[in-house]
């Protein structure tokens, strides 16, 4: 457990574990929800006269007890959302995933620990997201990433990108890879949840691994417990998300593409879309290949480009009247 679970109520504690070793979430997400609840408890002290926003980021929540937690009303949760959005500024997405923080932590004291005779979260509502299409290279901007990628490292770098393009993984899936997860075409990668799926490797992504395992992949040396991991740093290590972040934006600058407006995620992004659009794979299939859990989670990737739309209104009849 992250020593920053350490100074916190044990029904904090109990609940991290109970997400982590029962629900299954992912340690990332574990800490996301962690983050938002210890942030949420602060600002509760502070709402209650206790403590004072001057220095929040401060605020000890140790000594907070079960029935400090028992007064919350659904009055004080809105008043905690509204500060997230006007003083923390905090967006749709992360005001979501604070209402989802909050609803599991209080039906988790209600329902299972039954520590809290009233759910306040019960009826607490998620804000509304706006629908937006994902960004992704288009087919000749990818080519151009692949192609420009030189220096040190250049087959594990290559590696890298050709996977995500190819593959449509998340960057935790990536790193995440051992040597023994690769048995011929195919890649088992352990996705959200810990879900583990099969991903089937084309030849690029073959190409791309055997030169990099062949050529650049170090075997000795490798400090424990490192030693089975696929990409590893310089440092003879798994290499690391900050790392492939990294790379994946030094190499998006030398093709002469925008960091800013590309991510690694967006990559991800790049890859479900041209399978979508040129593979013309069925938006189920494609689903199973990105690890979603819900169909609607795959269906953005349905949307048509912006070069689809303008020749969609220039075959209109009337289009040159």
């Amino acid at each position: 457990m992250l020593q920053a679970y350490q100074d916190v109520p044990y029904f904090l504690k109990d609940f991290i574990t109970y997400m982590e070793a029962i629900r299954g979430k992912s340690k990332n997400t574990v800490k996301e929800y962690f983050f938002d609840l210890r942030t949420f408890l602060r600002y509760m002290k502070v709402l209650r006269g206790q403590a004072s926003l001057d220095d929040f980021e401060e605020i000890s929540i140790a000594e907070i007890d079960i029935d400090f937690i028992a007064g919350i009303t659904l009055h004080d949760l809105y008043e905690f959302l509204s500060y997230t959005s006007s003083e923390r500024l905090n967006n749709a997405n992360s005001r979501a995933r604070k209402v989802a923080a909050l609803r599991s932590f209080f039906k988790y004291l209600h329902v299972k620990a039954k520590l809290i005779d009233d759910n306040p979260a019960r009826d607490l509502d998620s804000p509304k997201i706006p629908k937006s299409l994902p960004k992704y290279l288009s087919l000749d901007e990818s080519r151009a990433l692949l192609e420009n990628i030189e220096g040190n490292n250049h087959y594990r770098d290559y590696a890298i990108i050709t996977l995500f393009l190819n593959c449509g993984m998340r960057l935790s899936e990536l790193v995440g890879i051992n040597l023994r997860d690769i048995k011929e075409e195919k890649l088992t990668v352990i996705g959200k949840g810990n879900k583990e799926r099969v991903i089937y490797l084309n030849q690029a992504c073959m190409k791309a691994l055997d030169d990099y395992i062949k050529n650049e992949r170090p075997h000795e040396g490798i400090k424990a417990p490192h030693q089975n991991a696929l990409f590893i740093s310089r440092n003879k290590r798994r290499i690391s998300n900050q790392t492939v972040q990294h790379i994946i934006k030094k190499h998006l600058k030398a093709a002469g593409l925008d960091d800013t407006k590309y991510s690694v995620h967006k990559l991800r992004h790049t890859a479900a879309t041209l399978m979508y659009q040129y593979g013309h794979v069925d938006v189920r299939v494609l689903q199973e290949i990105l690890g979603h859990t819900d169909l609607s989670t795959t269906q953005i990737y349905t949307h048509l480009d912006n070069e689809q739309l303008r020749k969609a209104a220039d075959s209109n009849p009337l289009s040159e009247l």
